[in-house]
């Protein structure tokens, strides 16, 4: 029985009082019924993207005859047909929306296919020397999201750091390293290595269990509580301009102390026992489900509600034995459409694609706001790349998976005739979190918002 005071049973408390663990679905009794036209609980809607690189076997992506019909002078809707790479997603069809026709903004191939993926920019990727993008969506929803959250967003890859020579020819490194973008000059790295972001997420304490939480934060406050102390007495020893300087540094120190709080606030919440991994794992398929289960921790447990995860980086030439593949990915990609390397490309992405619907299975079996995590969620998947081969930036592989905390019609295969920019699909995106935005890098507007569904 709901109470009728109108305020909602905390979770956290209720989770205390029953000593009970994350897993519990949300009851009846945690959402507040309307009291004189207030709204009850409101769902959070949480957004992560998942680039996957060097382009896409198109003819196993875009169902049967409709790889050009975006060239006809109409947009059109039609229900979903999964392709062979998208046959995993066959148990979250309600909740898919494949998209055709949409363009990419970039410059220059590989290093502006992940370089303006997320950001829209249409001059990334053009030298070595001067880095400019432009404030990625990921980073644009942070600002607010994160006020919400211990870390504002998270930013993961499967590539460690990129090595000498293994970058576009011409380009900066950064460009195909990273998909997030914080300023127009500034990009994110992104953490292929478990153990620290593990180490961000929980601390450095070797496992998710209570005790070694609750030492962590207790570290952490006693270092604050000693920079305070320290900047009182500095702020007695300067002058007018310093104290600026000082309390500027103060309000950062406060951020921080703001996210300790958060943390305490969830220290009832038992998370499922996990220990520190040591390292990242030799065997790629064991990583990425390692990386996937602290994005699921990270998502179930609020410490974020912003997540970028690279399945691979721009010329990445790794192998892929257990997808029955042994050329390296990126000579493969480029076929010139002889169709036995097509059909051997498509071995990579659906084997990438297996991957993520292992980790939707596991989002939509986590209880959540009126549903499952995935029912909250807006998970903007494909790469920057269509038809490697010719280095195609047109009909970009894109799908959006997810409810979207109610804003998102899935089921559905949207084509547009007129080749929308890649951003006008991020401008519209930012609409489906009621944080609408002029333009994102190079858009021309937005893709109109029933083409996204919901509400």
């Amino acid at each position: 029985m709901r109470f009728l005071t109108g305020k909602a049973m905390s979770r956290r408390n209720l989770l205390r009082g029953l000593g009970a663990a994350v897993g519990l679905p949300f009851l009846d009794a945690m959402i507040p019924i309307s009291v004189k036209g207030q709204d009850p609980i409101k769902r959070p809607n949480r957004f992560q993207a998942i680039y996957v690189p060097n382009g896409m076997a198109m003819q196993y992506w875009t169902p049967s005859g409709q790889a050009g019909n975006f060239h006809t002078d109409k947009s059109f809707e039609e229900p979903l047909k999964l392709m062979p790479i998208l046959e995993p997603l066959e148990p979250f069809r309600d909740r898919v929306t494949q998209f055709s026709g949409v363009h990419a903004s970039w410059v220059d191939v590989h290093a502006g296919a992940s370089g303006s993926w997320l950001n829209g920019t249409d001059r990334g990727g053009e030298t070595e020397v001067d880095i400019f993008a432009d404030v990625s969506m990921d980073q644009l929803l942070a600002r607010e999201l994160g006020k919400e959250t211990q870390l504002a967003s998270l930013q993961m890859a499967m590539d460690a750091p990129a090595l000498a020579g293994s970058c576009s020819i011409g380009q900066s490194c950064v460009y195909t390293h990273t998909i997030s973008w914080l300023s127009p000059t500034q990009a994110l790295p992104m953490d292929y290595n478990p153990r620290t972001v593990f180490e961000r997420l929980f601390g450095d304490a070797g496992s998710t269990e209570r005790a070694a939480r609750e030492a962590r934060l207790h570290q952490q406050k006693s270092i604050l509580d000693s920079v305070m102390d320290d900047l009182a007495a500095v702020n007695k020893a300067v002058g007018p301009e310093d104290n600026i300087r000082v309390e500027q540094f103060a309000t950062s120190i406060r951020d921080v102390e703001r996210r300790i709080q958060l943390a305490e606030e969830q220290i009832d919440v038992e998370l499922p026992v996990m220990d520190q991994p040591q390292g990242a794992p030799v065997d790629y398929e064991e990583h990425v489900k390692l990386m996937m289960d602290l994005q699921l921790l990270a998502l179930q447990t609020d410490l974020t509600r912003v997540i970028t995860f690279m399945l691979g980086k721009e010329l990445s030439g790794r192998q892929y034995p257990q997808a029955g593949v042994t050329q390296a990915h990126h000579p493969l990609s480029h076929h010139n459409q002889t169709p036995e390397l097509v059909a051997t490309m498509s071995k990579i992405n659906l084997y990438h694609m297996g991957l993520f619907a292992w980790y939707l299975a596991k989002l939509d079996e986590t209880p959540d706001v009126d549903g499952s995590l995935l029912d909250n969620m807006t998970i903007l998947y494909g790469g920057g790349l269509s038809n490697s081969s010719g280095h195609a930036g047109d009909n970009l592989p894109l799908v959006v998976v997810g409810g979207g905390a109610g804003t998102l019609q899935g089921g559905r295969h949207l084509t547009y005739h007129d080749t929308p920019l890649m951003p006008n699909l991020l401008v519209a995106l930012m609409d489906k979190f009621n944080m609408p935005v002029p333009r994102i890098g190079a858009s021309t507007g937005k893709l109109p918002m029933e083409a996204l569904g919901g509400v």
